[in-house]
């Protein structure tokens, strides 16, 4: 089971904070967890892929429909929360949006070569341990670290 560490999330008010559905990507490979990330658009660095919920999608297929956006995930998604993370998007639009993600595992089946953010997204695939070293937020971290699909339900 993984334990969820305690968020901090910079918000002036409850409602200022939005909700995003992450996907946390994973194969298994002679018995050895790989996890998927991918890097921001803008910053280059290593996430998960996450979004907006989608209109008559449930969280996990949300979560699944973002990972085939933004890295050619082609793979069944579990209806499961595996954690909470929390992060500031910025956008030119808005400012600096805080955020709580909420993760659900999605196996790989196969990468599709051609999906919409292809060039704008570099993909690689991790250990557990090696993921957890590459995204800055801590709670992210610690739910990539302790991942084990064995445990789903």
């Amino acid at each position: 089971m993984i334990r969820q560490l305690p968020m901090r999330i910079r918000a002036t008010h409850k409602s200022d904070v939005r909700t995003q559905f992450g996907a946390l990507c994973y194969r298994v490979e002679n018995g050895k967890v790989k996890i998927l990330l991918i890097t921001s658009r803008r910053s280059k660095r290593w996430i998960i892929p996450k979004g907006w919920p989608i209109d008559k999608l449930t969280p996990a297929r949300s979560a699944a429909r973002e990972a085939w956006e933004e890295a050619g995930v082609i793979g069944a998604a579990v209806n499961q929360c595996v954690g909470l993370y929390a992060y500031n998007k910025t956008s030119a639009q808005n400012g600096t949006l805080p955020c709580v993600v909420m993760v659900y595992p999605v196996r790989v089946k196969s990468l599709d070569p051609e999906f919409p953010e292809q060039n704008q997204r570099r993909v690689k695939w991790f250990s557990p341990k090696k993921a957890a070293a590459r995204v800055v937020e801590p709670e992210l971290a610690r739910i990539l670290r302790d991942f084990r699909p064995q445990q789903l339900r």
